[in-house]
Formats: C-alpha cells, structure tokens, sequence
C-alpha cells in the first residue's frame, strides 16, 4: 500500500520541482512576442531576486562577523631582535617577545620566567 502511494507522489514531485525551461526552440517559438516576452522577464525577475538574495545573505553574514569581532581573543608572541653592545664590547643580538593582537597591536611585553 505505501508503495502505490509512494510513486505517484515521488512523480508529482519530481514533475513540479523539474520546472518547464528549455532550450529547444521546438517546443517554443522564441521569435513571438509571447514567449520573447516571457524569457525577457523571466531573466529580469531571476536577476533581480538572485540579486536580492544575494544582498540579503551578504549582508546576513557581514552582520555576524562584525558581532564577533569584540570577542576575537586571538594572541600570538612575536620577536623582537634589538642589538646592544655588553660592557666588554661586544655586540649581541638580543631578543624580546612581545604579545600582539589579531591585528598586530602590541598588548604587552613578556617578561622571562627565570
């Protein structure tokens, strides 16, 4: 029983989600004013709610990202080489790590754990 009604309505969907464009100009007479007409506002109507749609998801998802910009906790430690002369005379690099932002800004600098 749930098979005869399963196919039938698999058939209808399949009929209704498949829509009715084609590129044959057997079926349709392109050069009416009918279905000129027709293919010339389909197109607009499509470009314009593709357009429409596409505005909305990508101002749907600038929206989150901005939201999650203040709880962005991103930290590296980064080096810094400076080189300074000992009191022998010598001349040594030596390095300093500093923490940073996601954007570079220098939050503070790290002192060594000795």
């Amino acid at each position: 029983m749930k098979t005869k009604l399963l196919i039938p309505v698999l058939t209808c969907a399949t009929a209704l989600l498949s829509g009715c464009y084609t590129t044959d100009e057997r079926i349709v007479n392109t050069r009416q004013p009918g279905p000129a007409v027709g293919m010339a506002v389909g197109t607009a109507a499509g470009a314009v709610v593709g357009n429409v749609a596409g505005a909305v998801v990508g101002a749907g998802e600038g929206a989150v990202n901005a939201a999650k910009v203040p709880f962005n906790t991103d930290r590296r430690i980064i080096r810094r080489w400076t080189t300074e002369t000992t009191p022998d005379g010598r001349t040594i690099q030596v390095a300093q790590e500093v923490e940073v932002d996601a954007q570079g800004r220098v939050i503070g600098e790290n002192k060594p754990s000795n």
